[in-house]
């Protein structure tokens, strides 16, 4: 906390990226929305030692020490969120609810993705969800940031975070324009529980259907919400147990011997 120079880099980027904006722009039948967000990543990684050398590794371990504590307090503010939204969380349809059910699909893909790709207990942290803040926080206090769970977790969530609401607003635009679901289910499919990605692609259908901007934005909306809501849940309960689960099957079935339990374990082979 007493890093004063970290404190001021994050500000200067962060003014920055406000100060950009968002830019939209038109590709083809998709939109691309670009957030303030990405900015300020991107410039922060260009500020590491490796780069621009603005940052030495004394602000990279601060900033990773805090990262805990800034995700408390965002978890915190999620908190705060639940009680107003219950009405809303009652008035939804089943199939918002029970679209989450959907988002598990991931794991089943990305498991053996990343293991056949050489990936070891970062598969774990990196597939068991689209490692959104939530996640990162579980992640977090079930395996610590700095092991290979949460080097897997950490790394899924700077791609979403710099490519995610890109390839969002593009497949919501190509999804319209050439298959044959409603712009509602598009809407709700969007809302996984990053905001960042669901405004991209709700912006683009919006772009698209002018006239429903309002009923899309709703949908999306109502969506992030309960994917904010009990995707967590659904993570702790089924999303890391299925994980650890299928990872422990690939592995073996690619390396012919029993995953190692740990980091320490992979290393001591």
């Amino acid at each position: 906390m007493k890093n004063l120079r970290l404190h001021l880099i994050v500000l200067v980027l962060v003014v920055v990226a406000e100060k950009i904006g968002n830019i939209a722009f038109t590709l083809g039948v998709g939109k691309i929305v670009l957030l303030p967000m990405m900015y300020a990543l991107l410039m922060g990684v260009l500020t590491a030692p490796r780069f621009l050398k603005i940052s030495r590794d004394t602000e990279i371990n601060a900033a990773s020490s805090l990262l805990g504590v800034t995700l408390m307090l965002l978890m915190a503010k999620y908190g705060t969120l639940v009680g107003p939204s219950l009405p809303k969380i009652l008035a939804a349809s089943p199939a918002l609810i029970l679209q989450e059910f959907g988002n598990l699909g991931t794991i089943l893909i990305g498991v053996p993705v990343a293991v056949f790709l050489g990936l070891k207990r970062e598969t774990i942290g990196a597939a068991h969800s689209i490692a959104r803040e939530p996640n990162v926080a579980l992640i977090g206090e079930r395996y610590g940031l700095d092991a290979a769970e949460g080097r897997g977790v950490m790394g899924v969530y700077i791609a979403g975070t710099v490519i995610g609401t890109i390839f969002f607003g593009l497949m919501a635009s190509f999804s319209a324009a050439y298959l044959p679901l409603h712009p509602y289910a598009l809407a709700m499919a969007a809302g996984v529980g990053s905001a960042s990605m669901m405004s991209a692609a709700v912006g683009s259908l919006s772009a698209m259907f002018p006239e429903m901007a309002d009923q899309l934005a709703a949908f999306g909306a109502a969506s992030n919400m309960l994917s904010g809501l009990d995707g967590l849940y659904m993570s702790i309960w089924m999303g890391l147990p299925l994980s650890e689960w299928l990872y422990r099957k690939v592995y073996r079935i690619k390396y012919g011997e029993p995953a190692p339990e740990s980091e320490k374990e992979a290393h001591a082979e």
